[in-house]
């Protein structure tokens, strides 16, 4: 459970190490100016870069979870009963919950209990399921994990998840400029340079409060992902049934012996185990925790 929690910090790292590393290869630094930092220039930079990665991610989520759990996409048309039974009751919670358009159903070959939906919007959407659940669970508890997955689509928690790690990726890249940048002024005057501020410095202390910045924002997003994974299993007790939502989380409770790692960018999509010591970058809630608040218990 350590590794997938590290593996969901990291890649959140990843992407503005290397937004960082353009940037400063390439020399885009219109906020600096002869007089300092130009704020407003400034904001509008990380705006654009911090938000930019988290829609590209967005738009190409559907073809890179495909492509990274090798989900095998089922044909509506299908007249295999395994399969019709899954589409069809895909279908049944989808349009129960509004959607307009129903989502892509397909099952990717892995041994652990688990399911995901994602897709840069409603109208256009993917809800994978893992052969191990299929091979692990009954229908009633298939239904509940499937009501989940369709309420994240319905409270369109992807895009929503994407606007919150673009801002945080800019407030990183925002804070982390302005901390460099003071810090670098700082050490031109002890310095007793007078000539601007240090360049190398000035970059690698970007780096620096970079990773530490964006370390700290992983912690509000994770606690926006627990958040919404309480509301989608609310949702899907609506749409399935509370009985049901519950056996299902139970079902994984007890199933929760094998993880799939091969994208750690949809840990936070899946329902997966957290550990106590390292909740606040847990992307979702123990299990205990949710079983209880479903059945009307109150848990700390």
């Amino acid at each position: 459970m350590f590794k997938r929690i590290f593996l969901f910090v990291a890649t959140n790292i990843l992407v503005i190490t290397t937004i960082s590393i353009i940037t400063s290869v390439l020399g885009l630094r219109p906020y600096l100016t002869a007089y300092g930092i130009d704020y407003q220039q400034l904001a509008i930079f990380c705006a654009i870069w911090g938000m930019t990665g988290a829609f590209i991610s967005l738009l190409f989520s559907k073809m890179m979870a495909k492509m990274a759990m090798g989900v095998v996409i089922l044909d509506p048309r299908t007249s295999r009963r395994d399969e019709r039974f899954l589409i069809d009751l895909i279908y049944r919670l989808a349009k129960k919950a509004g959607l307009q358009t129903m989502p892509e159903v397909g099952v990717y070959q892995s041994a652990e209990v688990n399911a995901f939906a994602t897709g840069p919007s409603r109208r256009n959407s993917l809800v994978a399921v893992s052969s191990g659940l299929l091979a692990n669970m009954d229908t009633s508890e298939i239904e509940g994990v499937l009501a989940h997955e369709i309420s994240h689509i319905s409270n369109g928690d992807m895009v929503t998840m994407t606007l919150i790690q673009g801002v945080i990726n800019a407030f990183a890249l925002f804070l982390s400029r302005i901390v460099a940048y003071a810090i670098s002024i700082a050490m031109s005057r002890d310095d007793d340079r007078g000539e601007g501020i240090p360049m190398l410095t000035y970059t690698v202390l970007s780096f620096v409060f970079d990773i530490l910045f964006t370390l700290l924002g992983s912690i509000v997003v994770a606690a926006f992902s627990r958040w919404r994974e309480y509301r989608a299993d609310a949702g899907g007790a609506r749409l399935a049934g509370r009985e049901k939502m519950i056996a299902a989380l139970q079902q994984l409770q007890r199933k929760l012996t094998v993880e799939d790692n091969r994208a750690p960018a949809l840990a936070n999509l899946k329902i997966n185990h957290q550990s106590r010591w390292l909740g606040l970058f847990s992307t979702h809630p123990p299990l205990e925790k949710r079983i209880a608040r479903l059945a009307g218990r109150s848990m700390s």
